[in-house]
């Protein structure tokens, strides 16, 4: 696993590109409609590489040099809010599913944030969708439904269920 910088994620910006391309098309609503261009794809990660300050950017690279997953975190930027952080594009590629990768990103993303102070965490995933497992296995606590909060990837009306995790440093690190 290897945290990128804004310039990382801005070079590597066309292979981030291909994850997220195969995530929409394979269904999974991640803020965008199918079908996803390489260009707008690689577009969208480029500008996401100057919010670097904020968002934290991991990567799995397999053996063949190909991005096999991300997972970010967006530390919000008001002074009330920086115990928290959202957990945000938790994304594997197709070719690389059923190996515990999504799992690994989501520990080390958990791990890095209480190292850093966080103590709680948020997302929001689409209702029913497979990602939910994962962030039930792995502890995350439901909050609850919004009914069609966004568009599938096929662009009909879905929920979303927000998910929390409080995070203990001693708990993650010792």
């Amino acid at each position: 696993m290897e945290r990128w910088d804004g310039g990382q994620v801005r070079e590597r910006a066309g292979e981030l590109a291909e994850l997220l391309a195969d995530t929409v098309s394979d269904g999974a609503s991640v803020g965008f409609l199918a079908p996803l261009g390489h260009a707008e794809a690689a577009a969208w990660r480029r500008e996401r590489a100057a919010a670097a300050g904020r968002l934290a950017v991991w990567a799995a690279v397999a053996d063949t040099g190909r991005v096999a997953g991300t997972v970010s975190l967006a530390h919000p930027d008001k002074p009330n809010s920086r115990h928290r952080a959202e957990l945000v594009k938790l994304m594997v590629h197709r070719s690389a599913r059923g190996r515990g990768l999504g799992r690994l990103l989501l520990a080390t993303a958990e791990e890095a944030a209480a190292a850093t102070g966080i103590t709680l965490l948020h997302l929001d995933t689409e209702t029913d969708s497979p990602a939910e497992h994962l962030y039930r296995s792995a502890g995350w606590t439901r909050a609850g439904v919004i009914p069609d909060y966004a568009l599938s990837p096929a662009g009909e009306l879905r929920p979303t269920t927000l998910y929390f995790k409080r995070l203990d440093f001693q708990r993650l690190t010792g």
